[in-house]
């Protein structure tokens, strides 16, 4: 298997070099990174479930699609190549802001990203890739709003935090 690297950024989004992803999680350096957002037309979002093996927030229900862009790929490129190797599909995206943030995780790794907010619409085929997706659905604003008060650990860190402080901007 071949090695992925991550983008280390200092805050104002600089590169300042790269790493082996699970290393700079391991060490909790700032590094770049995207979270997707995809609506229909009845304007509800598509939910991913992170498969059961994935790294950390295994199982747990986000965003559409998130990520890293590789070295040399803009947010964007890697954007549209995510969503296409995770959910099966690709739809126009636009860049709505970025934000950091810091998440621990049990197994001793931390997610420490720069991540930018992009949202798409969709209306189509979805042919999710099962080695990173379990499971999706599609849900109405309201409803997800009241799980994700009622039952917040089902839901990953950064979707949180982008729940809390982003709608307006989705």
């Amino acid at each position: 298997m071949e090695l992925e690297y991550v983008i280390l950024v200092n805050e104002n989004d600089q590169e300042i070099g790269k790493m082996e992803k699970q290393e700079a999680h391991e060490k909790g350096l700032l590094h770049r990174a995207f979270s997707v957002f995809v609506f229909n037309n009845k304007h509800q979002l598509l939910l991913q479930q992170r498969a059961l093996t994935k790294y950390h927030s295994a199982g747990l229900w986000t965003n559409t699609c998130c990520s890293h862009p590789r070295v040399g790929e803009t947010i964007e490129k890697a954007a549209h190549r995510r969503l296409q190797e995770e959910m099966g599909f690709d739809c126009d995206l636009s860049i709505r802001t970025n934000f950091i943030y810091k998440a621990e995780f049990d197994n001793g790794l931390t997610e420490h990203e720069l991540d930018y907010i992009l949202v798409g619409n969709y209306e189509g085929k979805i042919d999710i890739n099962l080695d990173e997706v379990a499971s999706y659905k599609w849900v109405d604003i309201d409803w997800l709003k009241a799980d994700m008060k009622q039952n917040p650990a089902d839901y990953t860190a950064w979707f949180t935090i982008i729940s809390e402080k982003f709608w307006e901007l989705l």
